[in-house]
């Protein structure tokens, strides 16, 4: 039997979606660790991000000193904290490795969106009147979205695929799959968890592509200009007929 048959076999066996080692409940875990790492790093890196964008200093040592979670293998970082924090507190260690990796993306499509705010649009919030918080928030932030949610779409994708590596520390997710395949040389099972990962990342990808597109204010702008222009053609051949 070729893989891609031991693979359709493996998921269509109902045995494998049941109980708390089935597909739905490891995939609980993988979503829960992915989602406490995402949040905790959106916490951390927005903020920063925002401030140093917004003031314009500082930001390149930021971004440089995050990358350092990025320059350090994952695994090796979680066998790190595996051998400094107790053995009991496995999911802890797996969500800080994950947090380090996903800062970098979110930190730096933040500080850069709000750097390539177009300078006449700055000065013309200043000319309205606004102070810098009113500036950051209705006119920075706005323009630098599409930007910001490319960095959290891509931090989301990359914990996603990264999180199959905590199995190799007893950890749930769909990476159990992967490893429990290879050690009871089950490519089914493996190949099966590579897939269910694949899948789910691509879900996430396709989610944020259409997100980003939705919160592009150029985007809304080009629709609402496009919308408005109709009207007048539609209206030509009315305005066109003789009168009586």
């Amino acid at each position: 039997m070729n893989l891609p048959r031991q693979v359709a076999s493996w998921l269509s066996d109902g045995s494998h979606w049941k109980g708390s080692d089935g597909v739905p409940a490891q995939l609980a875990t993988h979503l829960e660790l992915s989602g406490m790492a995402v949040g905790i790093a959106l916490a951390v890196a927005l903020p920063i991000g925002l401030w140093l964008g917004h003031v314009g200093r500082g930001g390149a040592l930021a971004i440089n000193i995050s990358n350092v979670g990025r320059a350090i293998p994952t695994y090796a970082l979680l066998v790190i904290l595996f051998v400094a924090i107790s053995a009991t507190h496995r999911n802890l260690e797996t969500v800080i490795a994950l947090v380090a990796f996903a800062i970098p993306p979110i930190l730096t499509n933040t500080y850069v969106g709000l750097r390539e705010v177009d300078p006449e649009a700055r000065e013309a919030a200043r000319g309205m009147g606004m102070n810098g918080g009113q500036l950051l928030r209705k006119v920075e932030v706005p323009l630098a979205m599409p930007l910001i949610m490319d960095g959290v779409r891509i931090a989301v994708v990359q914990v996603i695929a990264t999180t199959t590596v905590a199995a190799l520390i007893g950890v749930g997710g769909l990476g159990r799959f992967v490893t429990d395949g290879f050690i009871s040389n089950d490519p089914g099972e493996y190949g099966a968890g590579a897939v269910l990962v694949a899948a789910l990342a691509l879900t996430f990808e396709g989610f944020f592509a259409v997100l980003q597109r939705r919160v592009d204010p150029a985007r809304r702008a080009g629709r609402r200009g496009g919308r408005v222009r109709a009207a007048p053609a539609e209206q030509t051949p009315v305005a066109a007929l003789p009168a009586g």
